[in-house]
């Protein structure tokens, strides 16, 4: 035959038009429109099958076309070219740099007279037409990771309450083995989508150069045909594992056929394997799981008669980029604004920043133990995470220096310096702080006695405490007057005997000295 087969009705036609009419070869091309050459093969043909005209009524043109064209499409007599094996060239298509042009030029190295480049294309277009759309998608050996979530979902039954929740099912596959991963998780929330990542690549072993998500909210904050903005958790999660998330377009499945071909897969092989079952925890659910998708990665695939497994320990493995030493530490990012006390409110508890940024917006990131403050992509704040709220944690740093110098001073610390002065200092300092409603409300007054040190010495401000105790003082004012007033030199009033009145001694009174 010439390069288009013909059908069985112009085959029937040109056999009536031989046997019944007569007509020459010539005649017969023109009125069947085709070649004369076409009408000699045809005619071999049914010779060579056995068959004369009239045919057989229980003839189907199925059966026709087998007994004709048995041979693969060569004529009578003519050797049939060797076919490549076309499962092994779309194989090859996978890995990275691998043309038709050089598999061609392989196939002719070793069949020296095997079909010409454009036929051998036409012939491999028209194998891969039989495949699904998604196998016919040609991604290149690690280079894209599919995921999304499942549209069933799986019930979870707690055996001591009775409480059914749902459980969500999160779908992950590679673009050039298929090979798969599943899991359930409870939401489709931001945690939940970025730990079943995580878990995803710690299966696969590696990292892909990318990973396709669909439009998600928890994954992509803005859906932009050009510009999609993801959630900065996610970008964080791309920078540490170094790979690039890549959302699918609005409305164009065919971006993610990959992973609806694989979320139809796992309802199909797993999810409906379980509809039977009762799982008491996610965890159970999740073995289940595990164990159906070990058989689904390593059943063969229909139309390429390999498995998942086999691909991807020989495409995707070894083009996978290696794991970072350690995992992703999940962390969520707030938008906040510095108070007029230089602290942001993150989730009830104030957290301090410099004092410069007042009024300043910062983005917080929050992971499990820290909290860190960043203004302009500059970290300017790192804190411990955790406390009551409404309490404060403050770094010294970040204190204005008037605010600095009181802020390491603590009662206990009063109470250490106080002592070391003497007896008299640290019961004065004490009666100080227990006569103010909160005792912070003493800091100044205390500190200010104890800098009384460095003018006085440690015996005349030891001296003056004593006085002031003596006399009811519990400021700093009485204590600076005594020592003012040389009344720490003098001796201690003798109490007053039963009728006596003693003479008043007080710093701002007067005594008869003034008077000459």
């Amino acid at each position: 035959m010439a390069a288009e087969r013909v059908s069985m009705r112009r085959v029937r036609e040109i056999l009536r038009l031989k046997y019944e009419a007569g007509a020459s070869d010539r005649a017969i091309a023109r009125s069947v429109d085709v070649a004369r050459s076409t009408v000699r093969l045809c005619l071999d043909r049914v010779a060579g099958a056995g068959l004369a005209w009239p045919l057989p009524t229980t003839l189907t043109d199925g059966a026709l076309e087998a007994l004709l064209f048995a041979g693969g499409g060569a004529p009578a007599g003519q050797r049939r070219k060797a076919e490549p094996d076309w499962t092994e060239v779309h194989r090859e298509l996978r890995r990275p740099g691998v043309t038709l042009m050089l598999l061609w030029d392989e196939y002719r190295a070793t069949t020296p007279g095997g079909y010409q480049y454009s036929r051998w294309c036409e012939l491999y277009r028209a194998w891969e037409g039989r495949l699904s759309p998604t196998m016919r998608q040609v991604h290149p050996a690690g280079e894209r990771l599919f995921v999304d979530f499942a549209g069933q979902t799986v019930e979870v039954v707690d055996p001591a309450t009775g409480e059914v929740r749902t459980a969500q099912v999160f779908v992950a596959v590679l673009g050039a083995s298929s090979y798969t991963y599943a899991e359930a998780v409870w939401t489709q929330s931001l945690p939940d989508w970025i730990g079943a990542h995580v878990r995803t690549l710690e299966f696969l072993g590696g990292v892909p150069r990318q990973v396709v998500p669909d439009n998600l909210r928890a994954g992509v904050l803005r859906a932009n045909w050009y510009e999609p903005g993801l959630n900065p958790t996610y970008r964080d999660l791309a920078v540490h594992y170094g790979t690039a998330i890549l959302p699918a377009r609005v409305r164009r499945p065919r971006d993610k056929a990959k992973v609806e071909a694989g979320v139809l897969v796992v309802e199909r092989w797993i999810l409906a394997r379980l509809r039977h079952q009762r799982f008491a925890s996610l965890a159970a659910l999740n073995a289940a799981i595990s164990g159906l998708l070990v058989d689904l990665n390593a059943r063969p695939m229909r139309r390429l008669g390999v498995s998942r497994r086999q691909l991807f320990d020989e495409l995707d493995r070894p083009a996978l980029a290696a794991l970072p030493a350690e995992p992703f530490v999940y962390a969520e990012w707030r938008i906040r604004r510095v108070g007029l006390d230089y602290h942001v409110d993150v989730e009830g508890h104030y957290y301090s920043a410099p004092h410069r940024l007042l009024r300043q917006q910062v983005e917080a990131r929050l992971t499990a133990r820290t909290v860190e403050l960043f203004h302009k992509g500059e970290r300017v704040a790192v804190h411990i995470r955790g406390g009551l709220r409404g309490r404060h944690t403050t770094l010294p740093e970040h204190m204005p220096q008037a605010h600095r110098r009181h802020a390491e001073w603590t009662i206990e610390r009063i109470g250490r310096e106080a002592a070391a002065i003497g007896p008299a200092t640290a019961a004065l300092a004490a009666l100080v702080l227990e006569s103010r409603p909160h005792p912070e409300q003493g800091f100044r007054a205390c500190l200010g006695i104890l800098r009384l040190l460095r003018t006085y010495g440690r015996e005349r401000l030891e001296a003056a405490c004593a006085r002031g105790i003596e006399i009811g003082a519990r400021s700093y004012g009485s204590v600076q007057s005594i020592l003012q007033h040389g009344l720490d030199r003098q001796p201690a009033p003798r109490p007053a005997r039963d009728g006596e009145e003693l003479p008043l001694l007080h710093p701002n009174i007067r005594g008869s000295g003034y008077y000459h």
